[in-house]
């Protein structure tokens, strides 16, 4: 009874109609109500008619209706929004700030709970309005935007359907430059627009679209900028930008292995790891993801964390997390693969007393991947095996001779400990002329 009494009050022509309106949002905060609302005949009719209505003040009160309306998770009724989706569009060129923002907003929690709005807002030119939208100058407006594009971004038919738009749009270029220019345009548009990047990476095989735009290069000097304002001036919630922005260049550096070789990068991870290891790390994963990239297939980055003395840093992340060891392992095994003299200054660090411990943990994999260091290290530096023995890693791989995904790689590196010559070898001989 309540809703229908709301309802007539709302259609009746008179002078208290906005107060009506006003009660009306109230009431549709309800979940309930909601659905109540959306059932009774002509409540949106009504309720579009007030929205396209020529007075703004009912106009405004109307798209707050709409809005509560749209958190609803139930799909049938951002179904029953249907009829207001080209409205909503047409007044993203809004008359007022907060009206756009409210229609934005209204649109995104829309396209969340239904496929259908999704299908229809398509045809009906969201992607071009959107790209209209993204060159306001107005950062609530540009959030919005990014809300908005981050839910139809999200969506199953994303990489089909709407990903191959966005990418032919002038989208994606703004995008990039609103996050460039860091969280001094506004903290909250950037995040937004880095999550979307993310999506389309991620979800994207060929982003020739963006490598084009320099988003190699434009992220790589973001994460310098927001490196060197730490800590004096570590803004509240950058750890919001920082973790899509290194997952972004995790992707694009793991589908094209193009990068710019600029050891700066290195130095600013390090900066970045330090500042969040204590409260969010959450990031250090989000880090080394990164690092291994970078060093997986390039020397120069390798050889760069070495010369610029950031082992020790990297080692400190060994017992951060199973994750952490795992991965630190991986960019170890990265440095180690790449020859002799990286294999001797990785042992000068000293690296087997952090090494030994790590053959008694309970985790498989972070096993594994420290056996597969230690032949890389023993196959370059076969001496280096004495040292191995002299600290007890004889004992710590006889126990893996019976765990079955380990047994042959522990038995295989305890073949070379025990073939490893008590003689000079090549290395010690490289090391004789060097020193």
């Amino acid at each position: 009874g309540q809703v229908l009494e709301l309802l007539r009050g709302v259609q009746r022509g008179s002078e208290d109609r906005k107060r009506w309106l006003g009660r009306l949002r109230w009431a549709l905060q309800n979940e309930d109500t909601q659905q109540k609302f959306v059932r009774l005949d002509g409540s949106i009719r009504a309720l579009t008619g007030l929205f396209t209505s020529s007075l703004a003040d009912l106009q405004l009160e109307a798209a707050r209706c709409l809005h509560e309306l749209s958190h609803s998770s139930v799909p049938t009724v951002a179904e029953a929004c249907l009829p207001v989706t080209s409205y909503l569009l047409t007044y993203l060129s809004g008359h007022s700030l907060e009206f756009t923002e409210l229609c934005l907003y209204t649109l995104g929690n829309l396209v969340v709970e239904s496929e259908a709005v999704r299908k229809q807002l398509l045809p009906q030119g969201i992607i071009p309005v959107l790209a209209s939208c993204i060159q306001s100058p107005h950062e609530a407006v540009l959030e919005g935007v990014g809300y908005v594009l981050s839910q139809l971004l999200q969506a199953k038919e994303a990489p089909t359907e709407i990903i191959p738009l966005v990418l032919d749009s002038v989208l994606p270029q703004h995008m990039l430059r609103v996050l460039c220019s860091g969280p001094r345009a506004g903290l909250g548009a950037a995040v937004e627009f880095a999550w979307c990047l993310h999506y389309i990476i991620c979800r994207h095989e060929d982003n020739v679209v963006l490598l084009a735009l320099g988003a190699v290069p434009a992220l790589t000097s973001l994460l310098l900028d927001l490196a060197s304002q730490i800590p004096q001036d570590t803004p509240e919630g950058l750890e919001l930008l920082v973790c899509p922005v290194l997952r972004c260049l995790s992707n694009l550096l793991a589908q094209t292995g193009c990068q710019g070789q600029d050891g700066r990068l290195l130095v600013a991870l390090f900066l970045i790891l330090q500042c969040f290891l204590q409260q969010h790390p959450f990031l250090v994963q989000e880090c080394l993801w990164l690092l291994n990239n970078l060093t997986a297939d390039d020397p120069f980055f390798c050889s760069a964390l070495l010369s610029l003395d950031l082992l020790p840093a990297l080692l400190q992340l060994l017992t951060c997390s199973q994750m952490a060891t795992v991965l630190v392992l991986t960019v170890l095994c990265n440095i180690a693969e790449k020859g002799v003299l990286q294999c001797q200054r990785l042992l000068q660090q000293p690296l087997l007393p952090h090494l030994l411990p790590l053959l008694t943990l309970p985790h498989p994999e972070a096993v594994g991947q420290c056996l597969e260091l230690l032949h890389l290290l023993l196959l370059h530096c076969p001496e280096a095996a004495a040292d191995f023995t002299r600290q007890g890693g004889h004992q710590a791989l006889e126990q893996h001779q019976s765990t079955p995904e380990l047994q042959e790689r522990a038995q295989a590196l305890l073949d070379m400990v025990r073939q490893s010559p008590g003689a000079p070898s090549a290395c010690q001989a490289t090391l004789a002329a060097l020193s």
